[in-house]
């Protein structure tokens, strides 16, 4: 009986013991959800936060999410021809590069890529985000904020003062202009005035199935009309 390619041995070098079972561990889940699962997608992330990922991972738990490590993840999936684990897995393998991750699932595509492709969460922005918009604060009371807060404002930058009680700005003021990389102040003052910036957002960029092999993924691929991929294609 001819051998498994899933059954092929990976060397995991430099590495602790402890890390060598985690290693390990990620390289059978891997493989047992490539083995699991009919349909493959890579996606790109904009602005990663982990809880949001994780409240993914609760709203398909019927798929899998991986996502970082992709050294190890094209490890698991072979990438060469020699040492892929499915017949043209390799080429996925190939295209894990960047802020990108893994969606293993056997819902159709048409409805998966559909979803990745409308979906997006705000949230606020960090330290180093590329601004898209100019935000100015016009002098005077800023009643939303107590006047317990006012001595940090003054910290991160902000000309404020306490007039009977009430958080007063001193001049009009410039948070962020457009095109601007935040900095550190900057990010935590637009979180206080609750101006989320950033979108949490997944970008499919490409999918592998078992009968197609691998496909890299136009920006227009939800809306094919049929010339890579054939509709009955896409409702597999």
């Amino acid at each position: 009986m001819p051998k498994s390619k899933r059954d092929k041995k990976i060397s995991l070098t430099k590495t602790s013991k402890k890390g060598l079972e985690l290693k390990q561990q990620i390289v059978q889940d891997v493989r047992t959800c490539a083995e699991k699962y009919k349909n493959i997608i890579l996606f790109s992330v904009e602005n990663m936060r982990n809880s949001k990922l994780k409240d993914l991972r609760v709203e398909w738990r019927g798929s899998r999410f991986f996502f970082g490590k992709n050294k190890i993840v094209a490890l698991a999936l072979g990438t060469t021809k020699e040492s892929e684990i499915a017949e043209g897995i390799h080429i996925l393998s190939s295209n894990l590069q960047g802020q990108c991750g893994l969606f293993f699932t056997n819902e159709k595509k048409i409805k998966v890529l559909q979803w990745m492709r409308e979906y997006g969460e705000d949230d606020y922005a960090r330290s180093g985000f590329v601004t898209s918009e100019t935000i100015e604060l016009p002098a005077g009371p800023l009643p939303d904020f107590s006047h317990s807060i006012e001595p940090h404002l003054r910290q991160l930058g902000m000309p404020t003062s306490l007039q009977k009680g009430v958080v007063t700005l001193l001049k009009d003021y410039t948070v962020c202009t457009e095109g601007q990389t935040l900095t550190p102040e900057q990010a935590r003052i637009l979180k206080l005035l609750g101006r989320p910036l950033a979108t949490f957002k997944l970008t499919p960029l490409g999918i592998y199935t078992k009968k197609s092999g691998y496909t890299q993924l136009a920006d227009q691929l939800v809306q094919s009309n049929g010339k890579e991929n054939s509709e009955q294609d896409m409702e597999e």
